[in-house]
């Protein structure tokens, strides 16, 4: 029984798959964190793309009239305890940000579309606080678009993958036309195993002790195996083999009809075993058993107090600061001045200084200098580049996107045009913050140990105004100056104004 004096706090979280929307909700009571519902609904988003990635009306009708419903579940829950994550299929489409658009009107909470590696750790983060600590585990999580495969330890993941193979984009490969064969099925299993093949060995030498798979697929064919008798509830290397043989003895996908599969899940079932049964085999696993823990789980995890990103997001950081070498003092002088400046900025930006985006600024201060360790002439990027494509644990897509934007407008010519489209964040808002870095890293461009004196930055419509208490500061620094003026230069091409005194 709660006391009168415990906080109560409920969050969701839903979990936007390429086969099926998943939302749970919890209250968070103490340190403790207590489920009250889920809620499921089958919307095969990923049925709806077609050959160039793009997703039909139906498939956009169909994930709107799911949210829709768990909107009236989560009304009035406050956007800080919302969290809204989607997947493979979304990161794919050509045109999910109109999805996203028409989403934000029937959901008014923000959707964050993470990478695979990001989704893997998330799933593995959700098995953890839901099944008993064991030394080291195997977590499979076999989706409608995606397998995720994690290898770690307690509640930290240390081998993270995310494979493009899963029961619906699988079906559409090899089970198109609703037949079984067992042609059919081997090539399918063999198509998961060379996806695998990349990485399989590095899983098999690292090893486990006890391995689990996660959502629908692996649910499915746990019961479906209970069905044929094996009671146990454990999936094992032999219960698959005699599994596909049991399937090859129906000639068509309508036709099956086994005890355990549900009729929503039949249309998927053949394809989803022949991926499990690629990963057994490449991974060379013995026994797996079902969790319920899964990505929504691992949503709920992470907004809870105790598991917020900033930790991890600070060792994402701090690894690949290390790794491309860099010069982190200075990394550090830039950081703290566009946190100065955006501060100083902000009410006329008309932004709260919790901001997502002062972190994100932060973030992209301390990485703007990464690609220096392929060369100096475009490091801007070659940053860009190796932050776009780098797994950054911590981070979805989007802002993923933002950092590397940030970074790649850092320095030289400002060839806005090539922006990506974002959903999260109004691009006015990242021009914005483009303009902060640039003036953090000229002021501190000549690398010394000399402190600057104290900077004033303040906009006034169009007109952004550098000033010091110092009115000679210029003429001490004459190289900055000369910065700065090529830097006012940048500026007056893109049509922004930039004045210094």
């Amino acid at each position: 029984m709660t006391s009168a004096s415990e906080k109560v706090r409920k969050i969701a979280a839903i979990d936007l798959g390429s086969n099926s929307f998943h939302m749970v909700v919890a209250r968070v009571i103490g340190q403790e964190l207590q489920l009250v519902s889920r809620h499921k609904e089958r919307v095969s988003l990923a049925s709806g793309l077609d050959e160039r990635n793009t997703l039909d009306d139906a498939a956009i009708n169909r994930g709107l009239d799911c949210l829709a419903m768990f909107a009236e579940r989560i009304q009035g829950f406050a956007p800080e305890d919302v969290s809204i994550a989607a997947t493979n299929t979304l990161r794919i489409a050509t045109n999910a940000p109109t999805f996203l658009q028409l989403a934000k009107r029937v959901l008014p909470y923000p959707v964050e579309v993470i990478p695979g590696a990001e989704e893997a750790r998330l799933v593995y983060l959700g098995v953890a606080h839901t099944q008993p600590e064991s030394d080291s585990k195997l977590v499979v999580d076999i989706g409608g678009g995606s397998t995720e495969l994690i290898i770690g330890r307690g509640f930290e993941p240390h081998i993270v993958n995310s494979k493009q193979m899963g029961c619906v984009s699988f079906t559409k490969a090899y089970f198109a036309k609703g037949k079984i064969t067992k042609k059919l099925f081997n090539k399918a299993v063999l198509a998961a195993q060379q996806r695998l093949e990349p990485i399989a060995e590095q899983y098999r030498n690292a090893g486990w002790e006890v391995a689990f798979g996660s959502s629908g697929t692996i649910k499915s064919i746990r019961g479906v195996l209970v069905g044929l008798g094996f009671e146990d509830g454990a999936i094992t290397a032999e219960a698959l083999k005699q599994l596909a043989s049991k399937l090859c003895e129906f000639d068509t996908i309508d036709s099956l009809d086994l005890v355990g599969l549900s009729a929503e899940r039949k249309p998927v079932f053949v394809a989803g075993v022949s991926v499990l049964t690629g990963v057994f085999r490449a991974l060379g696993i013995k026994e797996m058993h079902f969790s319920e823990g899964a990505l929504r789980e691992g949503l709920l995890y992470q907004m809870e107090d105790l598991f917020k990103r900033s930790d991890i997001r600070l060792r994402t950081t701090e690894a690949l600061a290390q790794k491309y070498k860099v010069d982190i003092n200075h990394a550090i002088n830039v950081k703290e001045q566009a946190h100065d400046f955006l501060q100083q900025v902000s009410p006329e930006l008309r932004l709260d200084e919790h901001s997502e985006l002062f972190e994100l600024l932060d973030w992209s201060a301390l990485l703007h200098e990464v690609g220096l360790s392929i060369n100096l002439s475009s490091v801007h990027r070659h940053s860009a580049y190796l932050l776009r494509h780098t797994n950054l644990p911590g981070f979805n897509s989007e802002q993923q996107r933002v950092i590397a934007t940030l970074v790649r407008f850092h320095r030289k010519s400002l060839k806005i045009h090539e922006m990506e489209e974002l959903t999260l964040f109004k691009r006015k808002h990242v021009l914005n913050l483009i303009r902060v870095l640039r003036l953090a890293v000229v002021v501190n461009g000549q690398r010394n140990n000399i402190s600057l004196p104290p900077l004033t930055l303040k906009v006034k419509g169009k007109t952004w105004q550098l000033s010091s208490v110092d009115p000679k500061w210029l003429d001490k620094n004459k190289l900055l100056k000369a910065d700065l003026r090529t830097e006012q230069a940048y500026w007056k091409a893109v049509d922004w104004q930039l004045k210094f005194e």
